[in-house]
């Protein structure tokens, strides 16, 4: 593969979502827009709990963002870890379609699960089952699997394991590879600031937070570019993303603000920040400029948001590349 590589390393998972209200969220006692780990089985007593039929997409962040560089054109690799079931079949039959090499290792545990609630206002509550997705050995996670990459990128909920995400980081670290940090959930944060720090300033080039997480990880709660420029120190790309307002990007000591694409309301805002990282990491292994990686971003982010689920439609793609 070309030196424009983009390799994403995270958790293989089939997308099951459902369209509720809000209501049932909180019947769940969970608070909405974050990330809660279950069981199968209380995934599945949330499932039964519903009446409506759930929307069933491959998914997983980093897997999300990887597919969308494979169908932006970009050259894509995913390593992550599968079950050998029909979910995994899915889940690896989608990596192929998205012109993705699939770097997988293959268990019997089932393939993994993400329940992602969606209500009224189109934000998602999710549940997940990691399933064979927890079991990759960090021990084969080596500097080959990223030969020729450009930027890695290693999702945020790999700080919930940790052996893992320290295995990806060195390894992509000593093939020569920046690393893109996207850091996932408010949750994930909070759990990991014991470390998130040292990380950071050790090995990720690129850190991408929404408002939440930035406000986790910064304790700035108001004041959009003092976040961002605590979010950019010891990195060389800090990227803010501030939903329907656009995002900031600080590179170089400067901040370029991305406008919003308008349109539509969303109909479902999962894998928005996903997409949205594809666009942007697309744009900076391609030798686009700061503002039209941005750009393509938010387009992205955009387009994935007036569907269910996080796989925009093959001529929506169409109409994004012609942009580029």
């Amino acid at each position: 593969m070309p030196s424009n590589t983009i390799t994403g390393v995270g958790s293989a998972l089939v997308d099951v979502l459902i369209n509720e209200t809000d209501e049932f969220l909180q019947n769940l006692n969970k608070e909405k827009g974050g990330m809660t780990y279950v069981t199968a089985d209380e995934q599945q007593a949330i499932i039964s709990a519903s009446s409506r039929t759930p929307v069933i997409v491959p998914g997983g962040a980093a897997c999300n963002t990887i597919l969308g560089v494979g169908n932006l054109g970009g050259a894509a690799r995913f390593i992550g870890a599968r079950g050998k079931d029909e979910y995994g079949d899915i889940f690896e039959d989608k990596v192929r379609a998205c012109r993705v090499e699939p770097v997988l290792s293959y268990f019997d545990t089932p393939t993994g699960k993400v329940l992602s609630i969606v209500t009224p206002d189109a934000q998602r509550s999710m549940f997940t089952d990691l399933g064979a997705s927890s079991l990759l050995d960090p021990a084969i996670v080596t500097p080959q699997m990223f030969s020729d990459t450009a930027i890695a990128l290693v999702e945020g909920y790999l700080l919930f394991n940790r052996d893992l995400m320290m295995a990806a980081v060195k390894a992509a670290k000593a093939a020569g590879a920046l690393v893109a940090l996207d850091l996932a959930s408010f949750e994930v944060v909070n759990a990991s600031k014991d470390i998130l720090a040292d990380l950071v300033k050790e090995y990720v080039d690129i850190l991408i937070a929404n408002e939440d997480e930035a406000r986790a990880y910064t304790g700035e709660s108001s004041d959009e570019i003092a976040a961002l420029e605590k979010l950019s120190v010891n990195v060389e790309y800090a990227i803010l993303k501030v939903g329907s307002r656009g995002s900031y990007i600080r590179h170089d000591n400067a901040v370029t603000r991305i406008a919003p694409v308008k349109g539509n309301a969303p109909v479902d805002t999962t894998g928005a920040g996903d997409l949205w990282a594809a666009g942007f990491l697309y744009g900076i292994a391609n030798g686009l400029s700061i503002e039209k990686s941005g750009q393509l971003g938010s387009m992205c982010g955009y387009e994935v948001c007036q569907i269910m689920g996080a796989h925009i439609p093959g001529p929506v793609w169409e109409k994004i590349r012609a942009t580029v």
